[in-house]
């Protein structure tokens, strides 16, 4: 099994220098083992883990296209090696490449729920959720021996801060415990990507996050536990996986989901080229079929970054994606909104101080 989505390292868009890998008409021989039913992309590549001090563990958001304004992400760069993940691009700020280096070089912050204590614990701190791994998973493969994203959740409880979480991996119920304990009081829900129930697509694109049948028993499991359990189908991509919308959201809705929302595929900066190169590799006889759709969702572009259309696309397939989205959600009983808000008014620091919001 193929354990890495891209064998690109594009070049990083803040380095002013650029090194030819390339000999000849052929890639370069940098030793890599390289599976003899796959020359392009190495069957296994150790994952490197660099640790950060952080100074900072709390992000503010102000885009008007998502339901949160604070969030935490416990790693940088992402295991599960989605191909289309729109974090990407943001490996260049640590002069890595969104390519291979994205899904082998991470970046973990071990202080992140000793700093977090520190910024509840600021007399001007304003409670709203926090949304835990939304750049990148907080339950990826490294979380099962670093446990940064359970620390978190320790603090988030003890504080009884409301949190909301979006994953693929299997390794959430690992913390069912807390999580329906912050549950019980209002104080959480979760979001699980399914983006596929074909195990052979979902190998292609996602290599190394939780199997289809897994997602869906991570519903059963979550919701049985009371934890309010929605689903995102994210993202909807031409001609790959549109055909699914409906059985994923009947899926989903068997499996305990309550809500369900979906995202268009978006290919901001060096994603374009990754997602391009995938598609040649995969699908060749219908990558400009997809690339073409892709343009017509964008305004003749891959991408348009414009706030209101960046998450849907505009157009008449757009259109489509959405009608039927919501004809099937209805139909299964999956709600199409955010939920009631999360309970703000029981935070409180140990030692009893309350807030109280007005």
């Amino acid at each position: 099994m193929k354990t890495r989505a891209t064998p690109l390292n594009p070049h990083n868009r803040f380095q002013p220098i650029v090194t030819d890998r390339q000999h000849g008409d052929g890639p370069y021989d940098d030793g890599w083992y390289r599976d003899p039913a796959d020359d392009i992309c190495p069957d296994s590549l150790a994952t490197e883990v660099t640790d950060e001090r952080v100074r900072s563990i709390i992000s503010h958001n102000q885009s008007p296209d998502v339901p949160f304004d604070q969030s935490i992400n416990p790693y940088r760069g992402c295991e599960h090696a989605c191909i289309y993940c729109f974090a990407r691009p943001t490996h260049a700020y640590w002069d890595m490449s969104p390519g291979l280096d994205f899904e082998t070089r991470l970046i973990a912050k071990p202080n992140a729920a000793d700093q977090l204590r520190r910024e509840l614990d600021k007399p001007g701190y304003w409670v709203s959720p926090i949304a835990l791994g939304v750049n990148t998973d907080a339950y990826q493969p490294i979380e099962k021996n670093r446990e940064i994203t359970r620390d978190i959740l320790k603090v988030l409880a003890e504080y009884q801060h409301p949190v909301t979480i979006i994953t693929k991996g299997a390794l959430i119920l690992r913390d069912l415990d807390l999580l329906s304990e912050l549950a019980g009081k209002g104080l959480c829900s979760v979001r699980i990507s399914l983006t596929t129930l074909d195990n052979t697509l979902k190998g292609r694109m996602e290599p190394r996050t939780a199997a289809p049948a897994m997602r869906l028993k991570i519903i059963r499991e979550l919701s049985a536990a009371g934890v309010p359990t929605g689903i995102i189908l994210g993202p909807v991509i031409p001609f790959i996986n549109d055909h699914e919308i409906e059985a994923i959201l009947t899926a989903g809705a068997d499996a305990g989901a309550q809500r369900a929302s979906w995202i268009m595929l978006r290919l901001p900066l060096e994603l374009d080229e990754l997602f391009r190169d995938w598609l040649q590799r995969h699908f060749p006889e219908r990558a400009e079929r997809v690339m073409g759709r892709i343009r017509d969702l964008r305004g003749g572009k891959s991408y348009d970054a414009t706030f209101g259309r960046r998450m849907t696309g505009t157009g008449p397939y757009a259109d489509l994606i959405r009608q039927r989205f919501s004809k099937r959600a209805r139909q299964v009983g999956l709600g199409l909104h955010e939920p009631e808000p999360l309970r703000t008014d029981l935070f409180r620091r140990p030692g009893g101080e309350q807030i109280h919001l007005f």
